[in-house]
Parts: structure tokens; sequence; C-alpha cells
């Protein structure tokens, strides 16, 4: 393992690679995310701790999510069980290692919301922990201070820093959690205009979406619920496409090859994607 610094213009190859990869198996990776949003669902359902475990496998199910895009890059199959991959492919004390990372994910969080809720007075912890006002999106986003969210964002950067390859490095590469957490910040850091670039691509494309159908679907005159009909599919599209993309991060930073997996390739060969 040794870390890459690229440049900027990496991150647009990343951001083509996560279209090409998800191109190569949607059905697959589709299957994957709503597993995903379905388990999720129910253990954050558990009473009194539930809000906190998504974020504790959080760790785990990203390394199953990894799992599943190297596995496609080889021709193999993809099932919805990949997705625990990460706790039980790599032995018990990596397990361990994913769940450690996945307390100090929700003690990060707690970090963060706890400084919005010095600007907001906490409405946007009780948003995110599901305690707060009900009704209309309309309502629901209005009920939201904006400058709580550019503090909880601004906070976030590190964090996601921290955590971006922390998990692929525990169980691929068999590194202690700390070691792990530094050299996914440094990593992060030294790449960091590639970094900009591909972030700045997915909020683009985002974006694009989200506000050119509704304004498509205002302009033909759709209701509200077929415009969220039509969002909805949309944007899981764009969102499972993205999480192909962290594959094509974790290739470009480290450059590991190994025999039985291809390589991702470069923005000029997935010009049809």
């Amino acid at each position: 393992m040794r870390l890459i610094e690229v440049p900027a213009k990496t991150g647009y190859v990343w951001f083509r690679q996560g279209i090409w990869l998800f191109r190569r198996n949607p059905f697959a990776f589709l299957t994957l995310f709503f597993a995903y949003l379905f388990v999720m669902t129910l253990i954050s359902r558990v009473p009194l701790i539930g809000p906190l475990l998504p974020l504790l496998f959080i760790p785990g199910i990203a390394v199953g999510f990894m799992s599943a895009c190297r596995n496609t890059i080889a021709g193999k199959p993809v099932w919805p069980t990949i997705l625990v991959d990460g706790f039980r492919s790599y032995g018990n004390a990596v397990a361990r290692r994913l769940l450690v990372l996945g307390v100090l994910y929700i003690i990060a969080m707690g970090v963060i919301f706890g400084i919005s809720a010095l600007v907001d007075g906490g409405t946007l912890l009780n948003l995110m922990m599901g305690n707060g006002p009900s009704g209309d999106p309309e309502t629901v986003a209005a009920s939201f201070n904006p400058l709580a969210v550019l503090v909880a964002m601004a906070c976030y950067l590190p964090i996601a820093m921290l955590f971006w390859f922390a998990p692929i490095l525990i169980a691929w590469h068999e590194v202690p959690t700390a070691k792990a957490l530094f050299f996914s910040l440094v990593s992060c850091w030294r790449n960091r205009g590639a970094f900009v670039l591909y972030g700045v691509l997915w909020i683009a494309v985002a974006l694009a979406v989200s506000f050119g159908l509704t304004a498509l679907m205002q302009a033909i005159g759709v209701g509200q619920e077929m415009a969220f009909a039509v969002l909805m599919p949309a944007s899981i599209l764009v969102t499972t496409a993205l999480y192909c993309s962290f594959y094509a991060t974790y290739r470009g930073c480290f450059g590991v090859q190994s025999p039985d997996t291809p390589d991702l390739p470069n923005a000029s060969d997935v010009s049809g994607a």
C-alpha cells in the first residue's frame, strides 16, 4: 500500500469512473442501496439507541459496498449479503476495529451536532434524531437554520477526511484504527485539489437533477406527489453512482492492484458513460 498524490484533474476521472462502474451492474448496486436503506430503517427503530445504530455500522457497510465494486470490476457476482462483508470476511480483529471506528464516528457526529446546537439551540440535532417537526417538506425545510447547517458542514469536512478511507484500510490492509484514520486524513489532504473537483462535479449533478426535474415538472403542470415520484428515483440513481465513485477515489489515491481485480479504466476509456 502506498499513498499517491494526484493532480486536481483526477477528480474528473473519479467522477467518470464512478458512473462507468455503476453502469457495469446497475441492478446489483441499486439492490444493495435499497437493502441498506431497509436494514438501516429497521434498526433505527430500536428504542433509545436506534438512531445511533446506523452510524455504528456505516464503516462496515462501506467495506461491503467497496467489495461489491471490486467484484463488479472482476466480473464476479454481487449479492446483497456482501454488505456485511466487512464484519464476516476479514476476521474478528477487523470486525472489532470497524465497530470501534463506528463508535468514533458516533462521537464525532455528536460533537458536530453539539457545535451546531450552539447556533440553533439543538433544532438540527433533533431533526437528525427524528424528533423534529413533522408535516410537509416545506415545513421541515423551514425549520433548518442555514447558519447551523453551514457550521455543521464545515465541521464535518475534517471528519469526512478522517473516515473516507479508514474502513477499507482496516479491512483490506489490516491497518490499526488510529493509523487508518491518519492515513485517510493525509491522503485526502494531499489530494485535496482532486477531491474539490470531484465534490463540485457531484454537487453540480445533484443540483441539476433536483432543480432540473423540479422545473420540468412545474412547467408541464405535474402535481407535487407525481413530481416527488419522479425526483426520488432520479436522486437514488445519482446517490448510488456516487457511492460507486468512492471506490474510484480509493484506487486513485492508493493505486492498489491485485492479480484478480482489473484496474478501472481512464476517463478517456469511459467516454460512453
